[in-house]
C-alpha cells in the first residue's frame, strides 16, 4: 500500500514538474537574458525572479545562462554557498553542450560572472585569471563586445590592487571604443556600458589622487565622470548608488560638507527602505567620517557605532568597518578616554593586518600576471610600514614596564649617589670649616708661630747640611712653588707647567718631576686640586661668592670652560657646584 501511494506521490509531483518544463523561443530568452543582465545593477531579487523562468527551460543553454548569471546574483546579495552553488550547475550544463560557437560564447560568459564574484570576494588573482580565460574565448569568436566587458573588469581589477594609471588607461581606451562602435550595442546596452565605465573611471582617479594628494587636479577628474555616470544610470539603481556615494566623498575632500551630507543621508535613506545593509553600511560610515571632519565627535559616534552594529550582525567586517574603529579611535583619544581608544585601534590594527596581508598578496599575484609588478611598490612600503606598526603596537607594554622598571632603578641609583655625595660634601665642609678655624688662630699667633717657623727652618737646614745639591735644589723648587700658591698664581688661566717652570727658573720636566714625587699628583691635578679647594674655600665664607653661575666661578679660578670645571668640582666633592652652594 505504501509502495503505491510513494508511486502516485512520485508520479503526480513529476507530472506537475514536467508541465512547468517548456521550450523558451530565442526571443523570449534574448528578452529574459537582458533583463538579467540589467537586474545586475541594483534589482537583485527581481534579477532571480527571471532566473527562475528561464530555469524552467529544457534547453541546456538557457540552463547554463540562467544558474551562471544566478551565481553573480547570490555574490551580489552576499551568498557565498549558493554562488557557488549555481556556478557548478551552470557548469555542469554546459558540459551537456555539443562543441559550438554558441558553447565558447556562454563559456566567455560563465567566465566573466565567476571573475565578478571572486572580484567581490577580494580574490583578486582568481578574478584575473578567469577574466583572461574569458579574453581568449571571446577573441576566438571575434566577441568584441565581450572583449571590451573583460578589459573593463580588469581596469577594475587594476583600480582594486591600487594600479590606478592602468586602469584609467585601459577606460579611455574603452570610452574611445564604445563612442565608435556605438551601434554595436543596443540603447540600454550602451547606457549600462557606459555608466560603469565612468563610475570607474570616477573610482580610478579618486585612488589615484589619495595617493597623490598634491595634484589636485585627479580629483576634478574624478568628480566629472561621476557626474557623467549618475546621468548614464537613471535605470541602473546600483551604479547610480555607488556614483553618488562616491560623488559624496569627492564632495568631502574638497570640505564640500552640505553636499557630502546631503548625499549620504539620501543613499542611507534608500539603503534602509529597501533594506540593502551593504549600502546602509557605507552610507553610516561616511556621515560618521564627515562629523569627524568637522570636529562633531559625538554626532559621528553615533554614525560610526551603527557601523560595528551593522558589521557585526551581517559578518560585513570590510573596509568601512576597520576604518569606523580607527576613526573612533582617534575620538577617543581626543576625548582622552584611553581604554576605549586602545580598544578600537586595536580592532582596527587586528582587522587592517589580516586585510591588508591579504590584499598584499592579491596584488604581488595580480601584477605576477599582468607583468606590472613595479606599480605596486608602494603599495608594498604601506603593507610594511603598518606590519611594523603592529609589531610596535604589541611591543608597547613590554617597553612601559622595562621603562618603569629602568626608572625605578634610576631614582634609587640617584637617591643613593645623592646621600654618599650629600656625605662626602658635608665631610668637606666640616674639614675646611676645621681649616679655617686653625687658621684663624695662627693668625692671633702670627709672630710665635714666625718663630717657630724660623726655628724649625734653621732646625731643618741642620738635618739637611749632608743632603745632596739635588735636594736642596728641590726642596728650593717646593719653596718657591708655595710661595706663587700662597700669592694665588694658580688662579690665572695662564698658569701652566711652562709658566710656573719660568717662574721658578727651572725647566718643565723637572719641576713636573717634583711635584710628581711631593705630591703624589701630575702638575695639572695639583693646579685642579688648588682652583678647586680655593672655590670650595669662598663659598663656605663668602655668601655673595655661592650665588655666581658656574661660568662666572670657573672664569674666576682661571679655568677655560664652565663644563671642565664642573666636572673637576664634582670629581673633588661628589655634587655639582650649584648642589654644594645651595647645602651650605
Amino acid at each position: 500500500m505504501r509502495l503505491r501511494i510513494s508511486f502516485i506521490f512520485l508520479l503526480l509531483f513529476y507530472t506537475c514538474f514536467a508541465q512547468n518544463k517548456r521550450q523558451f523561443t530565442e526571443q523570449e530568452y534574448i528578452a529574459l537574458q537582458n533583463k538579467i543582465r540589467f537586474s545586475m545593477n541594483g534589482n537583485f531579487d527581481e534579477g532571480l525572479q527571471y532566473v527562475n523562468q528561464l530555469e524552467n527551460s529544457t534547453d541546456n543553454k538557457h540552463l547554463t545562462f540562467a544558474n551562471g548569471a544566478a551565481s553573480h546574483l547570490y555574490q551580489l546579495k552576499g551568498n557565498i554557498a549558493q554562488s557557488d552553488q549555481k556556478y557548478a550547475l551552470a557548469m555542469k550544463y554546459l558540459a551537456k553542450m555539443p562543441d559550438s560557437n554558441e558553447k565558447t560564447e556562454l563559456h566567455s560568459y560563465l567566465l566573466n560572472f565567476r571573475g565578478l564574484a571572486e572580484w567581490k570576494r577580494h580574490n583578486y588573482s582568481k578574478a584575473l585569471t578567469n577574466y583572461q580565460e574569458g579574453i581568449k574565448l571571446s577573441t576566438k569568436i571575434g566577441d568584441i563586445i565581450q572583449v571590451i566587458k573583460f578589459k573593463g573588469n580588469i581596469a577594475l581589477l587594476n583600480e582594486s590592487v591600487g594600479n590606478y594609471q592602468l586602469s584609467i588607461k585601459i577606460l579611455k581606451q574603452n570610452d574611445i571604443f564604445l563612442d565608435k562602435n556605438q551601434n554595436l550595442y543596443g540603447s540600454e546596452q550602451y547606457q549600462n556600458a557606459k555608466s560603469n565605465l565612468y563610475t570607474n573611471l570616477g573610482n580610478s582617479y579618486e585612488g589615484f589622487y589619495m595617493k597623490n594628494r598634491d595634484k589636485a587636479y585627479l580629483l576634478d577628474s574624478a568628480e566629472y565622470y561621476y557626474k557623467k555616470a549618475i546621468t548614464y544610470s537613471e535605470k541602473f539603481i546600483d551604479n547610480k548608488i555607488t556614483s553618488k556615494l562616491s560623488l559624496g566623498n569627492v564632495y568631502l575632500m574638497k570640505s564640500d560638507y552640505q553636499n557630502a551630507e546631503k548625499i549620504y543621508f539620501d543613499i542611507a535613506l534608500y539603503a534602509k527602505q529597501n533594506n540593502d545593509q551593504f549600502y546602509y553600511q557605507i552610507a553610516n560610515y561616511n556621515l560618521g567620517d564627515l562629523y569627524y571632519s568637522t570636529k562633531k565627535y559625538d554626532k559621528a559616534l553615533v554614525f560610526l557605532k551603527k557601523v560595528d552594529s551593522i558589521s557585526q550582525k551581517n559578518k560585513l567586517l570590510d573596509d568601512s568597518y576597520f576604518r569606523s574603529n580607527y576613526i573612533q579611535a582617534k575620538i577617543y583619544n581626543i576625548k582622552n578616554e584611553p581604554e576605549l581608544a586602545y580598544k578600537h585601534s586595536k580592532i582596527y590594527l587586528d582587522s587592517y593586518e589580516k586585510y591588508e596581508g591579504n590584499l598584499r598578496d592579491q596584488t604581488l599575484e595580480v601584477n605576477y600576471k599582468l607583468g606590472v609588478a613595479d606599480l605596486s611598490e608602494e603599495m608594498l612600503t604601506i603593507q610594511e610600514k603598518y606590519r611594523y606598526d603592529v609589531f610596535w603596537n604589541k611591543a608597547l607594554k613590554i617597553f612601559y614596564v622595562v621603562l618603569v622598571v629602568g626608572i625605578v632603578f634610576f631614582l634609587i641609583k640617584n637617591i643613593r649617589d645623592k646621600n654618599k655625595a650629600h656625605k662626602k660634601m658635608n665631610a668637606l665642609i666640616e674639614e675646611f670649616k676645621a681649616n679655617l678655624e686653625k687658621k684663624e688662630q695662627e693668625q692671633i699667633l702670627v709672630q710665635p708661630v714666625e718663630n717657630v717657623e724660623l726655628e724649625d727652618e734653621i732646625h731643618a737646614k741642620k738635618e739637611n747640611v749632608n743632603l745632596s745639591i739635588d735636594e736642596a735644589k728641590e726642596n728650593k723648587i717646593v719653596e718657591k712653588l708655595l710661595a706663587l700658591e700662597e700669592k694665588l698664581e694658580y688662579l690665572n688661566a695662564d698658569f701652566t707647567l711652562a709658566y710656573a717652570a719660568k717662574k721658578i727658573k727651572t725647566n718643565t720636566t723637572y719641576l713636573s718631576y717634583v711635584v710628581n714625587k711631593r705630591f703624589g699628583k701630575s702638575f695639572g691635578e695639583y693646579t685642579n686640586e688648588l682652583k678647586i679647594n680655593y672655590v670650595i674655600n669662598q663659598m663656605i665664607t663668602n655668601h655673595l661668592y655661592r650665588k655666581y653661575s658656574t661660568q662666572a666661578i670657573a672664569e674666576s679660578v682661571g679655568f677655560k670652560n664652565a663644563v671642565s670645571f664642573a666636572k673637576s668640582f664634582r670629581k673633588r666633592t661628589g655634587v655639582s657646584p650649584a648642589q654644594f652652594a645651595n647645602n651650605i
